[in-house]
């Protein structure tokens, strides 16, 4: 049978990672979000910021494994699951896997992040030599669609003074 609740509390912290993605594009940053979370408990929350903080590194999930981590004390998260409102990059899959996050849920597809502007997926072909590399079950990556999904990108795009990313 089932499990319902898991999946309705994953779409609860999905879409406050959703609507973290969408403050980031208000306040200036990127548009994507993050939640860390751990016995159903948010540990860590951000938005991307990169061009707030002039650093290329400092994507949403990134910054929420930072502050976690820094929360915590200790850089692994063996106990945590990463929302993300957006497919994590090749870079955020790899500090996902060094905090020891077993698990990651994600909204937008990357499909959607190439759609507003935001080429990710060139990365993973450049080091992968393919658009998709091996994922799922070896990268307890999880896609969820909500409707919110495009949300972020939509609020991005209208922003008309957007600091180029």
């Amino acid at each position: 049978m089932p499990d319902h609740t898991h999946h309705d509390s994953d779409r609860l912290f999905l879409q406050q990672a959703i609507d973290q993605a969408v403050a980031s594009v208000r306040n200036g940053g990127g548009p994507f979000g993050a939640v860390l979370v751990a016995d159903g408990e948010v540990i860590a929350l951000a938005g991307n910021q990169v061009t707030l903080n002039c650093d290329p590194t400092a994507h949403a999930e990134v910054q929420a494994i930072r502050l976690a981590a820094g929360k915590r004390g200790q850089p692994h998260l063996p106990d945590a699951t990463l929302y993300a409102s957006c497919e994590p990059c090749p870079m955020c899959l790899a500090a996902a896997h060094w905090a020891h996050i077993p698990r990651i849920v994600f909204a937008a597809p990357q499909e959607m992040a190439n759609r507003a502007g935001f080429a990710d997926g060139n990365i993973a072909e450049q080091l992968y030599g393919q658009t998709h590399p091996v994922r799922a079950a070896e990268l307890g990556l999880h896609h969820i669609e909500l409707e919110d999904a495009y949300a972020p990108f939509q609020a991005w795009i209208s922003k008309h003074d957007r600091q180029p990313y």
